[in-house]
């Protein structure tokens, strides 16, 4: 008798995988016979939401020759590496992955994860693999959160089992993950700044009780989009942006009104966007008030951060990030230096005091803009952004700029990384250092295993934490030709 798509079984989890999933290892025999294995391989099943230690009873799903997929129905025995989760959304909200993990552990397990994936995916062994950097702030840390409006709300089962009168039509929150369409109707959020949970309420009421129509994905009509909530650090600036299919002059009434109840919001914008795409960014803008976008300082520079604009999502942490990238590049003050995908040029900006000249390359116009007006407000003279095709060979605009070669290049890229054509790019130029910055350390050694076998050697790797309690992670790694 073969198992099934639903079985439930008790299990002890033994290690954590990448993404936020506990792994049992359980012999052919106890999950009865399978005829398409081999009788000496154990069975490998993948639990949401289990940690090392738990024990638990769970129903089997995405049933696989090697591995099976399983959901917790029954935690028998925790883990002593829980905690309770200060969220009442956990679990259905997709922002936080491992809030019930203490942060030791977090960050202890996203440091084997990084080590495991050089070493299986990129087949790297005895890796000189510096200890993490853990987050100072562990709640409260993200400078951006966007929300959705949504004229379908996700209900929770204790909403659809209450005999309340649940109202499921306007909702303002996060998306449910794995469903993108619906959107889980929240009032508070432990990742932002808490002052966003009043700017987030207050919206609600104000469009809700206006009965102000949602735009739909499907009809493509409707005028609210997206609520953007943008804070500043160190300048204690706030940006609301509210992205909306058209424009209405009901906008004004909004903005008088959120500004009364919070006078501590510098700025609120208006982004149309008129695209079919469910985006949270506009073809255009109307500043309602204040100077349209904010500042914000990393290390000893300030930028100017607008509502489109990448800026990087943890503001205190960012600076340890560049700081660990800097001591990775080991700059004497007389190299070259390139920063590819250098978005609003706050690397640039950083590292500009310990080199003799830095080239930006982005492949975004409105990121090179912002770019240029944060060296030109921080007065930096060896600095230069520019807008360049990282999806095709760059080395036909380096040559008509007559921009010198590097001698050490900073890459950080996107989740998917760098395109093979940049990275033969890269390679070819041939400076003595990358540095290479990545927020997926899975496409991160897909890259650097195309470099060492170019000639380059790696050398060190460290992760960062940038985003406690979920299970993404940033990684720094060094690779020479010398």
């Amino acid at each position: 008798m073969q198992i099934k798509k639903g079985d439930i079984v008790e299990l002890q989890i033994e290690k954590y995988a990448f993404e936020g999933k506990g792994i049992a290892k359980v012999s052919k025999s106890k999950l009865l016979a399978i005829n398409e294995l081999d009788e000496e391989a154990n069975y490998i099943v993948f639990v949401n939401g289990a940690y090392p230690g738990d024990k638990v009873n769970a129903s089997l799903k995405k049933i696989k020759k090697s591995y099976t997929e399983a959901d917790i129905v029954e935690l028998i025995s925790p883990s002593s590496e829980r905690t309770k989760a200060l969220c009442k959304y956990f679990g259905t909200c997709g922002g936080c992955k491992q809030q019930d993990l203490n942060y030791q552990s977090q960050i202890k397990y996203k440091h084997l994860q990084v080590a495991e994936i050089f070493e299986k995916l990129g087949g790297f062994s005895n890796i000189h693999i510096e200890p993490i950097i853990p987050s100072d702030n562990v709640y409260h840390y993200r400078n951006k959160m966007e929300f959705s409006f949504t004229e379908k709300r996700w209900l929770t089962p204790e909403e659809i089992s209450s005999d309340k009168n649940i109202d499921s039509v306007f909702g303002l929150g996060l998306h449910i993950p794995k469903f993108y369409e619906k959107v889980l109707d929240i009032d508070e959020c432990f990742l932002h700044p808490e002052i966003n949970n009043a700017i987030l309420n207050f919206t609600r009421d104000f469009f809700k009780s206006r009965n102000t129509s949602i735009y739909s994905t499907k009809t493509h009509r409707g005028y609210l989009r997206n609520l953007v909530i943008k804070n500043a650090f160190h300048t204690d600036d706030i940006m609301v942006n509210l992205v909306t299919s058209y424009e209405d002059d009901l906008i004004t009434e909004y903005e008088s009104e959120l500004i009364k109840v919070l006078p501590q919001i510098t700025t609120v914008i208006n982004n149309i966007n008129k695209k079919k795409a469910a985006v949270a960014t506009g073809d255009y803008e109307n500043v309602l008030h204040g100077p349209g976008f904010i500042y914000d300082t990393i290390g000893k520079y300030k930028f100017r951060i607008s509502a489109n604009s990448f800026f990087q999502t943890n503001t205190l942490q960012a600076e340890k990030l560049y700081q660990a990238a800097l001591e990775f590049a080991k700059l004497n003050g007389s190299e070259i230096v390139y920063d590819l995908y250098s978005g609003a040029g706050t690397i640039a900006s950083f590292i500009s005091d310990h080199c003799k000249e830095v080239y930006g390359f982005e492949s975004e116009k409105s990121a090179v803009n912002d770019a240029t007006d944060n060296i030109q407000m921080n007065r930096i003279n060896n600095a230069k952004c520019y807008v360049t095709d990282l999806y095709d060979s760059f080395l036909p605009f380096i040559e008509s700029q007559n921009i010198p070669k590097p001698d050490v290049i900073i890459a950080d890229p996107p989740r998917s990384g760098m395109h093979k054509n940049t990275v033969d790019d890269v390679i070819k130029l041939s400076p003595e250092k990358i540095v290479y910055v990545s927020c997926n350390p899975t496409t991160q050694v897909r890259d650097i295993k195309i470099m060492v076998e170019a000639g380059y050697k790696l050398i060190k790797i460290r992760p960062v934490d940038m985003f406690p309690h979920t299970f993404h992670i940033e990684n720094v790694a060094i690779l020479t030709n010398l």
